[in-house]
């Protein structure tokens, strides 16, 4: 499967808010057993290409080709030849004669764009600093089972601008829901994705979360330091004082679910009492993950 701008995942903008909604609809269908044919994925491939640790999504990819029928391989970065310097261009040529997708999780945004554009077959974005949309859809995937629907709803991201303030974004903007984020000066998100969704939906940058939580219907968050950001760690723990989610923060929203795409540093970016909490739908959100990255190998992949 080649061209077209969704032929591939590599961000929530680059999909229509029609295509997003099937994409969500297919999760709950397969979520319920509902998906059609039994093992569809049969004898199909697909590369997963790490440069980022993982759990959730090595795991939820794998065990999705799996229950799919297809198979999966894990291709670290330090194992295969890009580790020593082959180009992602070549990778992408030589891949393309074997698998039939490739699940990419890596640093630069421009890395799977590349790939994409090189290769010919289809690739998932699975993590970049730029992006998380596998992430973000699962997400909403789990709002709507919760609320029934995106609309009018307001989303209060708390914390760092960073792929997942990003990804939130570009959902905001297709499917038009409020978002509202409250980052610490100096960590705001991506100035391109802020100016697209802001063109499309009602978007408030904020310096105080209590601002941003305020009557909000999903209250989110992620650690402070990402993968790549340790070196920071100290720095932005300092910086983000005062952006814990807490039983007191998130008595102000409007009874908010709350969300957390995981790992979570207990205690910094949030509390025992709210992640363990009956608003908490933490798990269910990384279960989400498997259900809706089948739909995507399915829409990818599928006769």
């Amino acid at each position: 499967m080649t061209g077209g701008r969704e032929a591939h995942f590599l961000s929530i903008a680059e999909w229509s808010r029609d295509s997003l909604e099937r994409l969500l609809d297919l999760a709950d269908a397969v979520k319920a057993g509902r998906s059609g044919a039994d093992r569809p994925l049969g004898g199909r491939t697909l590369g997963m290409v790490f440069a980022k640790s993982s759990t959730r999504t090595r795991v939820s990819f794998e065990v999705g080709m799996y229950q799919l029928g297809g198979h999966a391989l894990f291709l670290s970065s330090a194992d295969i030849q890009l580790g020593r310097g082959e180009t992602i261009s070549d990778t992408a040529r030589v891949l393309s004669r074997y698998l039939d997708a490739v699940m990419i999780r890596t640093f630069a945004q421009s890395d799977v764009v590349e790939f994409a554009e090189t290769g010919s077959l289809p690739v998932i974005n699975g993590l970049t600093d730029r992006y998380h949309p596998c992430q973000v859809m699962s997400d909403l995937m789990t709002v709507r089972e919760e609320f029934g629907t995106l609309e009018n709803l307001i989303v209060a991201w708390i914390g760092d601008g960073n792929n997942m303030a990003n990804s939130w974004l570009n959902a905001a903007a297709r499917f038009g829901f409020e978002l509202r984020l409250a980052s610490p000066e100096g960590y705001d998100p991506n100035a391109d994705d802020l100016e697209r969704a802001s063109e499309a939906t009602t978007v408030t940058l904020l310096r105080e979360p209590l601002e941003a939580v305020r009557g909000a219907h999903v209250v989110t968050t992620d650690v402070w330091a990402s993968m790549g950001q340790e070196e920071e760690a100290e720095r932005r723990r300092r910086a983000f004082r005062g952006y814990c989610v807490d039983s007191d923060l998130m008595a102000v929203s409007d009874d908010a679910i709350f969300l957390h795409c995981l790992p979570a540093h207990r205690g910094e970016e949030v509390t025992d009492e709210v992640m363990d909490g009956p608003r908490s739908r933490v798990w269910d959100e990384a279960e989400n993950r498997l259900h809706l990255q089948k739909a995507l190998l399915l829409a990818l992949m599928a006769d």
